[in-house]
């Protein structure tokens, strides 16, 4: 086995994943085709084998539905209990986690991976739990079958024609260390279910009926062993990236063809595509973009493209390479992708030509090594004269030719100039110079054209008999022919480090705004934010204009107000892009699909969901898109849908949980009120039943107190249906300040007037400087402001306190402050009191809306409020409203 170097990279990445690993538990999953091949018997077969090494090894959730078999492999093994979740009328058992982590055993069973926990759990899903299993240390055994996994989602359903509700990521396979592959024969499978291994009898007749049909399970078990097999190429893959292995091991078929734009690479793509078919292999299509050959026409551009979606549409990976030399890039490509074949066409050109410029056929097959080479007709029909005429075709124009003469004729009399102080050898020189500058400036025709011009201009100027063609010594023909290949040599590598220059800016144009594209997405979140970005970056990298369409009500796709220049879209247009959006396949303009549309349309895939279209239309009214750029768009479309489908997970997240809020604010409203409801409406109806009862006497005192007991009930009644009617229309933005100039003294008043019997008793020092100023505000809410801070302060202290309400002017603010000597407030809850719902531990208290309309009603007013406790016991209320200017003259 030959091997290079390995990458550094990979190694440390390796060396760095291992270290996670060590970190983090062990994961073995148990994968089948179908229920009932034996996942969770295997499973705990193998936990057998462990327990009787000696390792701690419990069963967290094992489903043995009834098998008696099954059952008997459970003995001997420590069973975590399961916890209870009650969710609608029934009662649940559910995986208890926080056992498991307090348990923290070496491995731990835990079946079914796909599982949904019951509404209340910790997770949502199984897989959740198990990942907090694995971050913890803790090895896990697990099962699943392949119809659950998200990418086989919609293949499974095809198949079966049911749909897979419960689902997992697909990169849990590829987190497992281990993959335990359990395979049962249908036939076998199918006689376990007659016998009631599987299911039940009256469910097995309805699993025979529906899913489990003999077709069914034959499919499902091929969808398990292929992903089975393409897990373990990957793992193969992996290792040989780290280790440097360049021999290709030929575990599994793996077929390239090599493609161009002429017509008959039709018949090499469909070659390989029934040779593919009939080794069951994988195939991949290949176009080699070399920078010094000849650059493609649009015609054959165009032609490329087609071939390329043919190739894609017969199941192959498109591939689009670029190297100075096409062998050498193919077998580097193939070596890297394990390729076991390589199929290219039979040459038809000349034979000189491969002995002149070399053959790729030749160098693919001497360096191919273990790889098999097959040569089919493919490159035939085409003329020597056309091949020709086409290499030396030029899309130069006049000016360029005229460019190289110049540039000959500039050099011949710089050397005129410099003959009589030189050699002829250095005399060369300057025509070689030329060269390189005609072929920096100009194409391959007038490059070459420079090239000849420049010998024949050195012959006829330098070489005696001057002025003439002729040549009086034999010895310069050789310098002639030396001359000409070193210029065209020059010529040659000149052009390919401008080519090669070209395609670097090129490829790092493309790859800086990808980039760019990414960052900008990170800190963006809104969806026309980000559609905006998409349509700019779209249209810097490619020519083109752009159009992103996402999905609205019922699926119907619309453009959201980016503020961005994209193209009008028509009836016709739009109808391209919904069936795009549909079909989640690419339509319009270069497709096969609706191409009489005016635009490419791609659709944006998440998670086999379209979040998306994105329209794209070539500024050339005759423009298209060749496959690389085809690849290019792909990349970007398909980071475009991840920023969309993040941004729209996103408005879901927020959507849910203000509907969780919603619904906790009106479950916690509901509780509050009916609680503190019950309690006054007791009361009343307690006083009232006693007043109406005959059979009891009651005297006049008595008669009095029950009916101050209504009062007062009443009144607690009321206020408790006022406070929450006033947070209601606070927040609903229903009430406005109306403000009006008055004196903060003259509505204090008022206020401990209003409370007077309630204060009976109660000392009440007020601290009202004579020279307050007046002030604007709305006397009827900061009336409610002030009755809700000294009623807290009735309620929450004991009735021998005093109660202190000073008002003073301080920095352009007039403060008002309400202090008592109680309880005080519970250190790190100054702030939290003003929430909603937030109620003292008095008895008879609100329902904890009293400061928060006290906090709203001040901010409306632009003033602060806050609490604090004193130094000397009990607390103090705040709250500052502004002066603003001075009142009006008119202001009594």
């Amino acid at each position: 086995m030959e091997e290079r170097r390995p990458d550094p990279d990979l190694l440390l990445a390796e060396v760095r994943q291992e270290e996670d690993r060590l970190r983090e538990g062990q994961l073995k999953i148990f994968f089948g085709a179908a229920p009932g091949v034996g996942k969770t018997y295997a499973m705990l077969g193998v936990a057998q084998q462990k327990l009787a090494e000696g390792i701690d090894i419990v069963a967290g959730v094992v489903e043995t539905h009834g098998r008696k078999e099954t059952e008997t492999l459970l003995e001997g093994l420590q069973i975590i209990p399961r916890r209870s979740v009650e969710y609608r009328g029934a009662v649940l058992s559910e995986f208890d986690i926080d056992s498991a982590l307090k348990r923290k055993p070496a491995i731990i069973l835990v079946d079914e991976l796909a599982h949904t926990n019951a509404p209340g759990s910790r997770h949502k899903k199984r897989w959740q739990d198990i990942y907090e299993l694995l971050g913890a240390g803790i090895s896990v055994y697990t099962t699943v079958n392949v119809q659950h996994l998200e990418s086989l989602n919609d293949v499974v359903s095809n198949i079966t024609g049911i749909t897979v509700r419960e689902t997992i990521p697909d990169f849990l396979l590829e987190r497992a260390d281990e993959i335990e592959l359990v395979d049962l024969p249908p036939d076998d499978l199918l006689q376990r279910l007659r016998d009631g291994k599987v299911y039940v009898p009256e469910l097995a007749s309805k699993a025979r009926e529906f899913f489990f049909r003999k077709g069914n399970l034959l499919a499902l078990r091929e969808l398990a062993l292929r992903r089975t097999a393409q897990r373990v190429d990957e793992q193969m893959q992996r290792y040989r990236e780290v280790k440097g292995v360049r021999e290709v091991w030929p575990a599994a078929e793996k077929l390239l063809v090599c493609v161009g734009p002429n017509p008959q690479s039709i018949r090499l793509i469909r070659a390989a595509k029934r040779m593919a078919a009939g080794l069951s292999a994988e195939w991949i299509t290949v176009y080699v973009e070399a920078p010094h050959k000849v650059k493609p026409s649009e015609s054959d551009l165009r032609q490329l493209a087609e071939h390329m979606r043919l190739a894609e549409s017969l199941g192959a990976e498109t591939v689009t390479l670029s190297g100075p030399k096409a062998s050498e890039e193919i077998l580097a490509y193939a070596r890297d992708r394990n390729v076991t074949k390589i199929v290219i066409g039979k040459p038809t050109h000349p034979r000189w030509k491969d002995k002149l410029f070399g053959s790729m056929l030749d160098e693919l097959v001497r360096g191919s090594g273990d790889i098999e080479v097959y040569v089919i007709s493919g490159d035939t029909g085409e003329p020597v004269k056309g091949i020709i005429a086409k290499s030396l075709r030029s899309d130069s124009g006049a000016k360029e030719w005229l460019f190289s003469l110049a540039v000959v004729v500039a050099c011949s009399g710089l050397a005129l100039l410099m003959k009589p102080y030189f050699e002829i050898v250095d005399l060369a020189m300057v025509y070689l110079l030329g060269v390189v500058i005609a072929a920096i400036k100009t194409e391959r025709g007038p490059s070459l054209f420079a090239a000849f011009l420049s010998v024949a201009a050195f012959d006829f100027i330098f070489i005696p008999p001057y002025y003439t063609f002729a040549v009086s010594n034999v010895r310069y023909f050789i310098t002639f022919i030396v001359m000409f290949m070193v210029a065209f040599i020059i010529s040659r590598l000149t052009h390919r480090i401008r080519d090669q220059v070209y395609a670097a800016r090129q490829r790092e144009k493309r790859t800086t705004a990808m980039y760019n594209l990414s960052r900008k997405f990170v800190h963006e979140r809104g969806i026309e934010k980000l559609c905006a970005i998409a349509i700019r970056h779209i249209s810097e990298v490619l020519p083109s204009h752009v159009v992103v369409l996402v999905p609205a009500d019922r699926g119907k796709l619309t453009i959201p107000a980016t503020g961005q220049e994209t193209f009008a879209l028509d009836e016709k247009e739009l109808s391209v892009a919904q069936w795009t959006f549909d079909h989640r396949q690419r339509a319009g303009l270069g497709t096969d699909t609706l191409s009489g549309a005016r635009a490419l349309y791609i659709p944006m895939v998440v998670a086999s969901k379209a979040v998306g279209v994105i329209g794209i239309l070539p500024r050339s009214s005759h423009g298209f898109f060749d496959q690389e750029q085809i690849h290019v768009l792909e990349s970007l479309v398909n980071q475009v849908a991840l920023a969309i489908d993040r941004a729209m997970i996103s408005l879901e997240a927020q959507e849910a949980l203000l509907k969780a809020e919603t619904e906790t604010l009106r479950n916690t409203l509901l509780s509050s009120v009916s609680h503190d409801l019950r309690t006054p409406l007791a009361s009343i109806t307690g006083a009232i039943t006693t007043l109406l009862q005959k059979d009891i006497a009651l005297d006049i005192d008595q008669r009095q107190e029950l009916l101050q007991t209504i009062y007062e009930e009443a009144e607690h009644l009321n206020q408790i249906i006022r406070n929450v009617l006033d947070m209601t229309r606070l927040e609903a933005g229903a009430i406005k300040v109306k403000k009006v100039w008055l004196p903060i003294e003259e509505i204090i008043g008022a206020v401990l007037s209003r409370l007077d019997e309630r204060l009976m008793g109660r000392q009440v020092r007020t601290i009202l400087p004579e020279d307050l100023p007046l002030i604007s505000f709305d006397p009827l809410l900061i009336e409610q402001v002030l009755v809700n801070l000294l009623d807290n302060a009735i309620k929450y202290t004991p009735p021998e306190t005093p109660i202190e309400l000073s008002a003073h002017v301080k920095d352009k603010e007039i403060i008002v402050e309400i202090a008592d000597r109680g309880a005080g407030i519970p250190t790190g809850e100054e702030e939290k009191i003003f929430d909603k719902f937030v109620r003292g531990t008095a008895t008879g208290g609100g329902i904890g809306l009293g400061l928060t309309i006290c906090r709203a009603i001040i901010q409306a007013h632009g003033g602060r409020i806050k609490a604090e406790n004193r130094r000397d016991g009990g607390a103090v209320f705040s709250f500052s409203l502004p002066l603003g200017d001075q009142p009006p003259i008119s202001v009594p």
